[in-house]
């Protein structure tokens, strides 16, 4: 068994693959390590491989302590991908950024790709039919949005993402921001796709992250809709490099 562990802006997330399919996801906080842990081993007691990477640092201590013979694999940002980099300033990239191309590049061969990821920032990723990584885009994400409302003004509350029934003018304070935050978010994704098909030919859009949901059931485009897809690239993209 492969557990697998992505090191978030916010939280981690990881998975446990066993003959190349995923059995089960998790997400937790970083201080939910150790209770993580202790669950995993009374449920998973034959993993016998870590493969992680990630946007922070993370101790893996507690996985190590507790499982015998863990053998540990770190995705980084100088191993090997299945893809030719032509992002313009490579050294900035996000790993995540380069497993998401990986993991699409391994999944949709000879496809053009676009893989939007709606986390805590939005991240669009194009990577061409040649195996061709070209870059993207970066934007707040839904919640960010709200966030930021809140934050950066001296009135505005926080509230949860929620899907207005005007889309287009809100009749009080809470709907207004709603239309702003939630369908402004949606309505840009749209809009990148819309010219994203108008470029490409032989497509698949592939939509990933934490608003998976939210954003999958507003968007009329035909789309691959996976919340794990990140999980699944850096499991796909540790197999890839055991070929090399």
């Amino acid at each position: 068994m492969v557990l697998v562990v992505d090191v978030g802006n916010s939280r981690v997330k990881a998975a446990v693959f066993e003959g190349g399919v995923l059995v089960e996801a998790f997400a937790f906080d970083r201080n939910e390590a150790v209770s993580f842990v202790e669950a995993l081993r009374k449920n998973y007691p034959r993993i016998r491989t870590l493969v992680h990477a990630g946007v922070a640092p993370m101790d893996f201590t507690p996985f190590v302590n507790r499982f015998p013979n863990l053998e540990m694999a770190a995705i980084g940002r100088e191993g090997r991908f299945p893809f030719v980099n032509r992002y313009q300033t490579p050294e900035t990239l996000g790993l995540d950024r380069m497993v998401l191309a990986s993991g699409a590049v391994l999944a949709f061969p000879k496809k053009n790709r676009l893989v939007i990821d709606a986390g805590t920032c939005i991240t669009f990723e194009v990577v061409t039919a040649d195996d061709e990584y070209l870059g993207g885009a970066i934007a707040p994400g839904i919640r960010m949005r709200y966030k930021a409302m809140n934050e950066f003004t001296a009135a505005l509350p926080l509230l949860e993402p929620a899907w207005p029934e005007d889309r287009l003018t809100g009749g009080a304070t809470a709907s207004s921001m709603h239309v702003g935050a939630a369908v402004g978010a949606v309505r840009e994704v749209a809009s990148y796709i819309e010219e994203y098909e108008k470029k490409h030919d032989n497509f698949i859009i592939i939509l990933t992250g934490g608003d998976t949901d939210f954003l999958a059931k507003r968007l009329k485009n035909t789309i691959f809709a996976n919340p794990n897809f990140l999980l699944e690239g850096l499991y796909a993209t540790y197999q890839y490099t055991l070929n090399d």
